[in-house]
């Protein structure tokens, strides 16, 4: 069945959202019009204020409605720690797990130069401004373990140790409760050449 224009236009513009395909946004799009008409006035109105007011933070390019944000310009944050993620959902997750007291910078993104993704696209400049300021001690990567990631970190990486900085990366292997004979073959590779001692 042929769909309106603007019913057409709201399905493929929902079809924008990370794991939503045109099943899905054909479900959305019919129930924000059948029985959501309000919710989705308040979803638009949201959308658009966030559109106009959430920018990327000055120093680290976590998304903020201020010059800063609240990480960068938390006094009692270590700022000889630099934390790289992918995105701000990395931020957030690291944040949730309350281990972690330092700054992060937010790549937005990896490597990918098949899709045109450089180190210009993942904020590099402004990452060496911080790294050049001699404040920073210690650069954790932090970037995910697929294979963009992982030439990521090494970029990143050699950038720092440059530098004179050490550069870490997480550890990846077992989760905490996993059982051995669940887990895959890649991560049980990396969990044993991530071995530590235990005395």
């Amino acid at each position: 069945m042929k769909h309106s224009a603007r019913l057409t236009q709201l399905i493929d513009a929902l079809r924008a959202l990370p794991g939503v395909g045109p099943k899905t946004a054909q479900r959305m799009a019919f129930h924000l019009l059948q029985e959501g008409r309000s919710g989705a006035r308040a979803l638009a109105g949201a959308l658009d204020s966030a559109l106009e007011s959430v920018v990327r933070c000055r120093r680290c390019r976590m998304l903020t409605e201020d010059e800063l944000c609240s990480i960068c310009s938390a006094p009692q944050r270590d700022a000889s720690l630099l934390c790289a993620v992918e995105s701000p959902a990395d931020v957030v997750a690291i944040e949730l797990s309350g281990s972690y007291r330092g700054r992060y910078f937010v790549l937005m993104g990896h490597l990918s130069p098949l899709d045109g993704i450089g180190p210009e696209q993942l904020g590099v400049r402004e990452l060496e401004a911080i790294l050049n300021e001699g404040t920073v001690r210690e650069f954790i990567l932090a970037t995910n373990p697929t294979v963009e990631g992982e030439a990521t970190a090494h970029f990143l990486g050699e950038l720092a140790t440059r530098r004179g900085i050490r550069a870490s990366r997480i550890a990846h292997g077992v989760p905490i409760g996993g059982e051995l004979e669940y887990v895959d073959g890649g991560t049980l590779a990396h969990a044993l050449a991530g071995r530590q001692s235990v005395t």
